[in-house]
C-alpha cells in the first residue's frame, strides 16, 4: 500500500466525522430554534390563561361571602333586630373589607284589609337601618323607609311569586333559592331570609284571602360592595407587569405594539368591572429566555455528548489508521532489513558453492560478508527480542561498577574504526565510577551514537559526549550536528516503529532505535529527553540515578 492510499483512507474517515459534526450542529440549531419558538408560544398562552389564577384568588373572599356568610341570615328565622343586625354587620365588616355598607330591612307579612279584593297577603317594610364601619366599631343609622323601597319591592315581588308556585313537600333547590331570595345587581346584593315550609303554607293561605291577626317577620339585608377593596395579588409577576381593576367599558386609548394586554371580567355583583393585565414584550422575552435556558442547556449537553461520541469515533479511526500504517511500515522495513542480508548471504553462498576455484582472498572476502550479514540479522533480532523483554519486564538489571572513561573510550574506538569520517569527542566531568548494568547502558550508547552518524550530513558527522554529576544523578549528553528534528515531531520520535519521513531513513530503519533507548532508560529508572533544531543538530540527554 502506498502513502497516497493511506492519505485517501484518512480523508474519507475525516469527511465522515466532519459530515457527522455538521449534521448534529445543524440539528442543534434547528432544535434550539424550535425550542425557543415553542417556549415563546407557551409563555404567550400562559399570559392569556394565568389571569384566571389571579381572578380566582381575588374573588375567593367574595365567593365565601356569597355562599356562606349571606345565608347565615336565614338562621335568625326573621327575628333579627337592630342590635343583632349590628353585631352581624360587624362580623361581616371584619372579615370582608369589600363590604362598605349594610342595610337591614325589618319586614312583616300579614293580612290585607277586608275591603281589599286582590291578593290577600300584605308584605310591609317596617324599618330600615344602615350600618357602616368606622375605626374599631360599627355605626348604625335608621333611614327613611322609602330609601330602600326599590330593593324591597323587588324582593317582595319575588317572594310573592315563589309562595304562589312553591312545592311545600320539599326544600327549595339552589336554583330556586338564588332566583327568589337573592337579588344581585352591580356592586349590590339583596338577600331575604328563606321561610320554613310551614310559613310558606301560611303565606299561601294569606294569598288565598284567609284573614288573621298574626304577623310573620322576615329579614332582608342589602350589601353595598366596593370592588376596589378586593385584594388583587399578582400571582404571576413573571408574566404580568401591571394588574389593575377597570370598568368593563375601559379600553386603553394608546395602542402600543410593544405591549401585550389581556383581561377577565368579575362575576356576580362585580360584573361591571374587570381585571386588566398588561406587560411589555421585553418583560415576556425575559421570561421566555429564563424558561428557555434549561432547555437550551439540555440540548447543548446532548450536543456535547454527540460531539464526544464523534470525537471518540474519530480517535478510534485515527488510532487504527496509525496502527495500520505502523504495521505496514514495520513489515515493509523489516522485510527490507531481512531481505538485504539474506540476498547478500545467498549470493555469497552461491559463489562458495560454485564449481570455480576460489582464491584464498576470495574465500576470506565471502566469509567476511557472511559473517557481517549474519551479525546484522542477529543484531536486528536481538534488538526486537530485547525490546519485548524490557516491555514485559522479563529481564533483570545486572549491576556492576564500571569506569566511565574506559567505558566511553571503548565505544569511541569502536565507532572510529567503523566510521572513519565520524568525529567523536567526550568529556567525563568530575565522576569516574558508576554502578549500573553495562550491557543496557552499552545498548543506549550504541543506538544514540549510531543515530548521530546516520542522521548527519556528510562533512558534519560530529558527536560530543559529556558525562557529569548533577543532583545525585548521572547525566549523559550526546550532542551532534546532524539534520535535527522538527518541533512538531519531538513528541513522536520515541514511539515504537515511528519514523520521520526524510532521505536518511527510507532504507535501513524500522523505527526501533530511539524507542528502544527510551524503554531502556525507563527500565533503569531514568529519563531520556531531546533538544533539537532543524539543520543545527540535536542533544539527547540521558539521566540515570547515581549509585555507588
Amino acid at each position: 500500500m502506498t502513502a497516497g492510499a493511506h492519505k485517501n483512507v484518512y480523508r474519507k474517515n475525516f469527511s465522515l466525522i466532519a459530515a457527522f459534526l455538521v449534521l448534529i450542529t445543524v440539528t442543534l440549531i434547528i432544535a434550539l430554534i424550535i425550542a425557543y419558538n415553542l417556549t415563546s408560544r407557551y409563555v404567550e398562552n400562559e399570559f392569556n390563561l394565568r389571569k384566571l389564577d389571579v381572578l380566582e384568588r381575588a374573588i375567593k373572599p367574595y365567593n365565601d361571602f356569597f355562599q356562606n356568610r349571606i345565608p347565615e341570615i336565614t338562621s335568625y328565622q326573621g327575628f333579627l333586630d337592630s342590635a343583632s343586625a349590628a353585631n352581624y354587620a360587624r362580623s361581616v365588616f371584619d372579615d370582608y373589607p369589600f363590604v362598605k355598607s349594610i342595610r337591614y330591612n325589618e319586614i312583616t307579612v300579614g293580612s290585607k284589609s277586608e275591603n281589599y279584593t286582590g291578593n290577600g297577603m300584605d308584605i310591609v317594610m317596617k324599618a330600615v337601618y344602615e350600618y357602616q364601619p368606622v375605626i374599631r366599631r360599627v355605626v348604625g343609622t335608621r333611614l327613611a323607609v322609602d330609601v330602600a323601597n326599590e330593593d324591597f319591592k323587588t324582593m317582595a315581588a319575588k317572594l310573592n311569586y315563589y309562595i304562589a308556585v312553591a312545592d311545600t313537600s320539599r326544600v327549595p333547590n339552589q336554583d330556586e333559592i338564588y332566583r327568589t331570595f337573592y337579588d344581585v345587581q352591580p356592586s349590590k346584593i339583596s338577600y331575604l331570609n328563606i321561610p320554613r315550609r310551614e310559613e310558606i303554607r301560611s303565606y299561601r293561605e294569606l294569598q288565598k284571602g284567609r284573614r288573621t291577626r298574626a304577623l310573620y317577620k322576615q329579614n332582608m339585608m342589602t350589601f353595598l360592595l366596593d370592588v376596589f377593596a378586593l385584594k388583587i395579588t399578582n400571582t404571576h409577576p413573571e408574566l404580568y407587569q401591571h394588574v389593575t381593576v377597570q370598568p368593563v367599558v375601559y379600553d386603553p386609548l394608546n395602542a402600543n405594539d410593544n405591549e401585550l394586554r389581556t383581561e377577565v371580567a368579575f362575576p356576580g355583583a362585580f360584573a361591571d368591572y374587570k381585571i386588566y393585565f398588561n406587560s411589555q414584550k421585553s418583560h415576556l422575552d425575559t421570561e421566555v429566555n429564563r424558561r428557555f435556558m434549561p432547555i437550551a442547556g439540555i440540548v447543548l449537553l446532548i450536543y456535547v455528548f454527540m460531539v464526544l461520541i464523534g470525537w471518540l469515533i474519530y480517535r478510534n479511526l485515527n488510532t487504527n489508521l496509525k496502527l495500520f500504517k505502523l504495521q505496514y511500515d514495520f513489515i515493509n522495513n523489516f522485510t527490507h532489513e531481512f531481505k538485504t542480508p539474506v540476498s547478500v548471504i545467498k549470493i555469497a553462498g552461491s559463489n562458495l558453492r560454485g564449481d570455480g576455484e576460489l582464491t584464498e582472498r576470495q574465500r576470506k572476502h565471502y566469509g567476511k560478508i557472511l559473517d557481517e550479514e549474519a551479525d546484522k540479522l542477529n543484531e536486528l533480532m536481538n534488538k526486537l527480542l530485547s525490546f519485548t523483554q524490557i516491555e514485559n519486564r522479563s529481564i533483570k538489571l545486572n549491576k556492576e561498577e564500571i569506569n566511565l572513561e574506559q567505558f566511553v573510550q571503548k565505544y569511541i574506538n569502536t565507532f572510529s574504526i567503523k566510521y572513519p569520517d565520524f568525529k567523536l569527542g567526550y568529556l567525563v566531568d568530575g565522576i569516574y565510577n558508576f554502578y549500573t548494568d553495562p550491557v543496557l547502558l552499552g545498548s543506549i550508547f550504541q543506538n544514540l551514537i549510531e543515530n548521530a552518524y546516520k542522521y548527519s550530513n556528510p562533512g558534519r558527522k560530529d558527536l560530543f559526549i559529556r558525562i557529569a554529576f548533577e543532583k545525585r544523578n548521572i547525566v549523559f549528553s550526546f550532542t551532534d550536528k546532524g539534520i535535527g528534528i522538527p518541533k512538531s515531531e519531538i513528541n513522536n520520535v520515541f514511539k515504537k516503529f515511528y519514523r520521520i519521513e526524510n532521505q536518511y531513513n527510507q532504507n535501513g530503519s524500522v523505527g526501533l532505535g530511539l524507542a528502544f533507548c527510551k524503554e531502556l532508560v525507563n527500565f533503569m529508572n531514568g529519563d531520556l529527553q531531546v533538544k533539537s533544531k532543524v539543520n543545527e543538530g540535536s542533544e539527547f540527554i540521558v539521566t540515570l540515578p547515581y549509585e555507588n
